[in-house]
């Protein structure tokens, strides 16, 4: 791509946007200066001779999801009291509380389903706050919602398939819907099974995989482990860690507060609509305030 004031910048791979991610490479020539740099998780490049001549400023963005003053409702009743948080590229971030509390809300709000009454979202760099939920979700931003929510007369397959309704070609989608049965082999011996037949914890796995499907930037996760037994509830957070380490950011509402606490790197602590603490997630999990009321 061809800058003012002579430089070049190629990237490789090639890539549509400012902003791509990590395995991405900058290659920058100035004149008979060549510079290769690795990029970090979400970066903006640009060039501005009035600043430093022949110079490429490359700018880290690691606020990928970035959440200002938020407020929503339920008609009179306030859900969500000028909440702020973000969320950094790679991180697993949680929104703790007890039930009532606006973690739910958040996520819908962020979603485009509830539409906030004030504040601003911005996402991988561009306001989201007033976007339709089919175009947040085209953006990357991905909720696996509260409850599941799979459509319990379609099966497996035909789930996974609404899950990728964004992509073109039939090839491309099978190759995805073969990529999740390779990640959730028990969602493979059943493709053809009615989803509403499945176990709790499957159908939970079935969720997830439609919501992967959708090749999320970022995945929100609301109370992946509700209703399941103790031993299920270990298999998803097992899934959890698999999705951070292969590098997709996750916004986590959790009942377990113990087991969001163990896996998350942030977390925030959510009461009546308003955030009441914050910090690194090991530090939380040896606050007292936190254990009495979450950890007991």
């Amino acid at each position: 791509m061809e800058l003012s004031g002579q430089p070049t910048l190629t990237r490789c791979p090639p890539v549509q946007s400012h902003h791509h991610k990590q395995d991405s490479i900058t290659r920058a020539s100035i004149g008979a200066h060549n510079i290769v740099c690795p990029l970090p998780a979400y970066v903006h490049t640009r060039y501005d001779p009035r600043i430093v001549p022949n110079t490429i400023f490359i700018e880290a963005m690691s606020k990928l999801l970035e959440v200002t003053d938020l407020h929503a409702s339920y008609g009179a009743i306030r859900a969500l009291r000028g909440i702020s948080f973000s969320v950094d590229a790679g991180q697993v971030v949680t929104l703790i509380g007890a039930n009532g509390a606006g973690k739910s809300t958040t996520l819908n709000t962020l979603s485009g389903f509830i539409k906030p009454t004030h504040g601003r979202v911005t996402f991988n760099g561009a306001d989201i706050t007033a976007k339709r939920p089919d175009r947040i979700t085209a953006a990357g931003l991905v909720q696996v919602p509260e409850g599941r929510q799979i459509i319990a007369n379609m099966s497996v397959m035909e789930n996974l398939q609404m899950g990728g309704y964004l992509m073109r070609g039939r090839e491309r989608e099978q190759k995805e819907i073969a990529r999740i049965f390779e990640r959730f082999p028990r969602l493979g011996e059943r493709r053809d099974q009615k989803a509403g037949s499945l176990s709790g914890g499957e159908q939970q796995m079935l969720a997830i995989g439609r919501a992967l499907m959708a090749h999320p930037t970022l995945v929100m996760l609301d109370e992946p482990s509700m209703g399941l037994a103790p031993l299920l509830v270990n298999d998803v957070f097992d899934i959890i860690r698999e999705i951070k380490a292969a590098g997709t950011p996750i916004l986590l509402v959790e009942q377990n507060a113990r087991k969001a606490l163990q896996i998350a790197d942030y977390a925030y602590v959510l009461e009546r609509g308003s955030i009441t603490h914050h910090g690194p997630a090991a530090e939380l999990r040896e606050d007292n305030r936190i254990v009495e009321s979450y950890l007991g």
